[in-house]
């Protein structure tokens, strides 16, 4: 990987070590620190408007290439929006757009265009791009995809008469163009990243949470907070991908579009029938930049005119079948991926329901502690009551007034045994009644 780093990053050129080491010189003779970490070389790339980008051709040949926004938006025929959603700068939502000559590629690290002969990323030191351009290298050069369609592009028009001829024989090729297989390895990136992550939260989340059942503290409460705010970031962007994909297999306008080589092989033998159709008519003498007058035009050449117009009829409705017929390729493509970030979504679902379940619990232990709490009010309210009975008797009997039964030697008992016995009785009624309207357990 290391090397794969050295061979990606653009050389440094001399002026730009030795601006650094006059900026440092100047720094410390000034006495203040100097910038650390402050390209100036990047600094004046951007304000120029270059970036770095990482181009694999069909071959798995990689180079790092200087191109500006505007020069790379005629060359992939892309508007500015698109390489807006390539901006490390700005965040935006997964996406997949199918283009004309394009596919732009949103995918968590994965941002790239791919075309039908390259695929252009733009120029990390991110893990996840190095490991797509190594995994796109690797199949690339063991399947040789670039030679494959070469010589496809050449026979084209050569399988598609005989695909005609034999209507019950197979004519889709057993293997991906090449932007698909692009398209494949940066899907499988997205999907394993995001099922890693979500493995990852599911080993920290279900020990966390067994311990919250087991004590409810603080500490554990703020911890399951911030895993469940990690969830619902993580759920968002899978449900994003998970929907970006779904969208694109409902639309089968936008997948025939996705299908580059095959427009790019179409051009290209359309050209090649103008070309021959204006060298026929240039052998017959017919001048192609004159208008012909339909009177004076021969009836050989109204005849092959209107032969020709009747083929290719058929070769576009032909062709518009054979394009209905291709598209279960990247369905069937997009549909595997589809399941992949299904069931990761299931599981960071299940591990929500489970986040879920565990806090119904913990409010129900909770509610438990509660009312315990309350029915023990409820107790010392009532024997607070009951001792306010002897404060009562007490005051009466402090009152500064002679009777007879102050004299008696016994009298002092007699009054505590009845004022305790009435105040037992007063409390036994009080907990029957709580226990007969249900407000106390039995």
């Amino acid at each position: 990987m290391s090397e794969l780093k050295d061979r990606l990053l653009p050389p440094r050129p001399a002026s730009a070590m030795n601006l650094r080491d006059n900026a440092m010189s100047r720094s410390s003779a000034s006495g203040r620190a100097p910038l650390l970490g402050v390209d100036v070389l990047g600094l004046k790339k951007r304000g120029q408007g270059l970036r770095s980008w990482i181009r694999v051709d069909t071959s798995g040949n990689t180079q790092v290439m200087e191109v500006d926004k505007f020069t790379m938006m005629r060359r992939c025929d892309l508007p500015a929006r698109d390489l807006r959603l390539l901006d490390p700068l700005f965040v935006y939502p997964s996406t997949i757009l199918g283009r004309e000559k394009a596919i732009v590629v949103n995918l968590e690290q994965i941002r790239c265009i791919i075309t039908a002969d390259e695929v252009l990323l733009l120029n990390s030191l991110d893990n996840y791009v190095l490991r797509y351009v190594v995994e796109l290298q690797q199949r690339l050069k063991t399947s040789g995809v670039g030679e494959i369609w070469q010589q496809e592009n050449a026979q084209l028009s050569r399988r598609r008469s005989r695909s005609f001829d034999n209507g019950f024989e197979n004519s889709s090729p057993d293997y991906l163009p090449f932007e698909f297989r692009a398209l494949e390895i940066a899907l499988e990136a997205a999907c394993t990243f995001l099922d890693s992550q979500a493995s990852e939260l599911e080993v920290e989340a279900y020990p966390l949470l067994d311990e919250l059942t087991s004590k409810i503290s603080t500490l554990n409460l703020e911890r399951v907070r911030r895993l469940k705010s990690r969830l619902v970031a993580l759920t968002r962007r899978v449900q994003k991908v998970r929907d970006e994909i779904e969208q694109l297999m409902d639309d089968d306008g936008d997948m025939a579009e996705m299908y580059l080589t095959e427009k790019k092989t179409r051009m290209e033998g359309s050209m090649y029938g103008d070309q021959s159709l204006l060298g026929y008519r240039s052998n017959d003498g017919l001048s192609v930049s004159a208008p012909v007058s339909p009177v004076s035009s021969p009836p050989d050449s109204r005849r092959l005119d209107k032969s020709l117009s009747i083929a290719r009829s058929r070769h576009d409705s032909a062709r518009s079948s054979e394009g209905a017929e291709n598209i279960e390729e990247l369905e069937m493509l997009l549909e595997a991926y589809f399941v992949v970030i299904d069931s990761t979504l299931n599981k960071l679902t299940s591990l929500k329901e489970y986040i879920d379940d565990t806090e119904d619990f913990i409010n129900i232990q909770l509610d438990n502690v509660r009312n315990q709490l309350i029915q023990f009010e409820l107790l010392l309210t009532t024997a607070t009551f009951v001792v306010a009975i002897f404060g009562v008797v007490a005051g009466i009997f402090g009152m500064n007034f002679e009777i007879d039964f102050f004299n008696q030697p016994g009298a002092f008992r007699w009054v505590l045994i009845i004022t305790g016995v009435c105040g037992f009785v007063i409390f036994s009624a009080f907990v029957w009644f709580f226990k007969y309207r249900r407000l106390m357990p039995l």
